[in-house]
């Protein structure tokens, strides 16, 4: 399998130097990583509704993201505790 390119938008980048606890962020940016190998990984789920969306869990944290396989690119759109990620997505 290819490796995917891994774009972070800005306000995910902002989200992820937000998270308070060394451990978490350290946990959350290893999973954001291992995205690029493997863009489904076992426990990720399409978002309903959302055309070509992802989420994985991170412990408490959500990572959102968009694949587009046809540019071999992942795409992180929000970075967030699981009671706030799917507020104001897009």
């Amino acid at each position: 399998m290819a490796r995917y390119e891994l774009l972070i938008k800005p306000s995910a980048r902002k989200e992820l130097a937000r998270i308070a606890s060394r451990r978490d962020r350290e946990r959350v940016s290893g999973e954001i990583s291992r995205l690029a190998d493997d863009p489904r990984p076992a426990g990720s789920q399409k978002l309903a509704g959302e055309d070509g969306l992802y989420r994985v869990r991170t412990g408490d944290f959500r990572i959102v993201y968009e694949v587009d396989d046809g540019r071999v690119v992942v795409v992180v759109i929000r970075v967030a505790h699981r009671r706030d990620v799917y507020r104001r997505l897009g």
